[in-house]
């Protein structure tokens, strides 16, 4: 998991994520790390600032096809959305 330093996440995020997450999901965010990373970097160049904090509580949404995962956010007004998303992770439930 070391591969989501470079989306900002500390070792204490990380270490956060490997003890508040099943092991084969864990198995499986690094087996697709590639997938995982398009789709952080998405939302990082929408200008999401609480990224990490979205990822912790979202993080098996990352395992979604990318295509599938742009669509979802591209619904919205992607400058709102961000706004929404900074005040409340929770609407990530309800895209």
């Amino acid at each position: 998991m070391k591969f989501l330093e470079k989306f900002g996440f500390k070792k204490d995020d990380i270490e956060n994520l490997r003890e508040n997450t099943t092991s084969t999901l864990i198995k499986e965010l690094e087996a697709n790390k590639k997938l995982v990373s398009k789709n952080l970097d998405y939302l990082n160049s929408m200008g999401v600032t609480n990224l990490i904090e979205i990822f912790t509580y979202y993080h098996d949404m990352f395992l979604m096809d990318n295509s599938n995962f742009v669509e979802i956010f591209n619904k919205y007004d992607q400058k709102d959305l961000v706004e929404k998303l900074a005040k409340n992770v929770q609407i990530m439930e309800y895209l």
